[in-house]
């Protein structure tokens, strides 16, 4: 299932490519919507356990998730 989250942290390409680099292996294909306020990420997420490693991830990362 396809999911945007919005997330706090991300302003530019370089936060979208470390996103990117980080967690594509884990999670497949990542879009960072740099347009929005807050920024948004979509994934496919395949179950709420999924999302939650998906938060942690993001948040060890630097970035945390403020909505889904």
């Amino acid at each position: 299932m396809q999911k945007t989250f919005k997330a706090q942290n991300i302003s530019c390409s370089k936060c979208a490519n470390l996103i990117k680099a980080s967690l594509e292996d884990e999670f497949g294909e990542i879009e960072v919507n740099l347009d929005s306020n807050p920024k948004e990420v979509t994934l496919n997420i395949k179950d709420e356990e999924k999302e939650k490693l998906f938060k942690t991830e993001m948040s060890d990362i630097g970035f945390d998730i403020i909505e889904a």
